[in-house]
């Protein structure tokens, strides 16, 4: 069963090494926890996944696996279930007032010792009822009935009300094959981190106090900065006219930036960079940013990241005057060859599938200018923009 369990996390393409498995049945063979489903779930989540965006799929693969699986006690503790128990004979409808007159047992804890004590008592198959483990019944344990609080075992959850953690997938919305959303986005723009420490002294350093304290001989507390995030971003966002069907997306990345970067500044364009930029769009007219003054306010060491579909006539990128909104001394395509020699970290995200690039001009030219760093913004480009972006 563990060579299974290994064998399809690695078919799931979760990173699993074999040292990590070993390293798992080194941890089993010394009884570092009791044997008990919950407790494995928990050790083996812990020595084989070793990041977030995996949870879900190892939440899959530890379902189908070690489905029906409610105790890991050796085969003598407990009653063994056959199979053919397991298979749902048919549902009991229940009305809603005979629903609402079944009470739970209380609590997860006592419904896993009844659970046990049933195992034990029970020696025949059951069909109906309340209290046997068996099918189309009321009892809490069993298959195709209903308790509002019980315990499946086998077959396909038919209320959805079962205990059971590994069925819950609670971290669903942390898979990197779903689609994007704000916690998605904040997980793959984790990868560009630096830490650093700075500002005031505020948090405790342990070590040193240890050592002061012994070195002077009386209680010496020795303070540092906090950790934070060091890296320096400065964001610009396309909006308007072609990028109005990506504004949900564009919206959950500029959140999730603006958690998971201290250091971010922020600036809107239209279709390409030009001579100056905008923080809010509702006074883009009166209230405009040189993107000369915003070279020389933020240097070298600011990472750059473009967001926008690149969709729009070569004209606007290639020539003076090119905009469609006003008439430019110079040239879309100078100010980002500028952006890239200025911030050599530098990317442009684009929220078009990638496969209709090719059909688009203006996304082959600017992809050009930046050096083959644009990326589609779904999960996969997220990771390698920060991926490139962290080189």
């Amino acid at each position: 069963m563990f060579i299974s369990f290994f064998n399809e996390l690695r078919a799931a393409k979760v990173p699993v090494t074999l040292k990590e498995y070993l390293l798992l049945l080194e941890a089993l063979q010394k009884r570092v926890i009791p044997f008990n489903a919950e407790d494995f779930y928990y050790l083996s989540r812990a020595a084989l996944v070793k990041d977030e965006k995996n949870l879900d799929k190892f939440d899959r693969v530890f379902a189908t696996v070690f489905k029906g699986l409610e105790n890991l006690a050796a085969a003598g503790e407990t009653a063994e279930i056959p199979a053919e128990w397991l298979a749902a004979i048919g549902e009991k409808f229940l009305t809603e007032e005979e629903k609402k007159q079944i009470e739970a047992l209380g609590g997860f804890e006592k419904l896993m010792e009844t659970l046990k004590q049933r195992l034990e008592e029970q020696k025949g198959r059951h069909e109906g009822g309340n209290k046997w483990i068996g099918t189309k019944g009321t009892s809490p344990y069993g298959n195709s009935g209903y308790n509002p609080e019980g315990v499946r075992i086998g077959g396909e959850s038919k209320h959805k009300r079962a205990v059971k953690i590994w069925d819950k997938r609670e971290f669903r919305n942390l898979d990197d094959q779903v689609e994007l959303g704000t916690r998605n986005i904040k997980v793959a723009l984790r990868r560009l981190r630096r830490w650093a420490r700075q500002g005031a002294p505020e948090e405790l350093d342990l070590p040193d106090t240890i050592r002061s304290t012994a070195h002077h001989g009386y209680l010496d507390l020795v303070l540092r900065p906090e950790r934070h995030n060091a890296v320096k971003v400065l964001l610009f966002l396309d909006i308007g006219g072609s990028m109005d069907p990506h504004i949900k997306v564009c919206e959950e990345l500029f959140s999730a930036a603006r958690t998971e970067f201290k250091h971010l500044q922020h600036f809107y364009f239209h279709n390409c960079l030009y001579e100056s930029v905008w923080k809010d769009n509702r006074r883009r007219q009166s209230e405009k940013t040189a993107t000369s003054e915003v070279f020389r306010t933020y240097p070298a060491d600011y990472k750059a990241i473009f967001v926008g579909d690149a969709s729009m006539s070569p004209y606007e990128i290639v020539q003076p005057g090119g905009s469609i909104e006003h008439w430019n001394e110079i040239a879309g395509a100078e100010w980002l060859k500028r952006v890239s020699e200025i911030y050599q970290h530098s990317i442009w995200l684009n929220p078009v599938d990638e496969n209709q690039w090719a059909h688009t001009p203006s996304i082959s030219m600017i992809g050009e200018i930046f050096g083959g760093r644009m990326f589609p913004l779904t999960l996969e480009g997220l990771d390698r923009g920060m991926r490139a972006l962290g080189h």
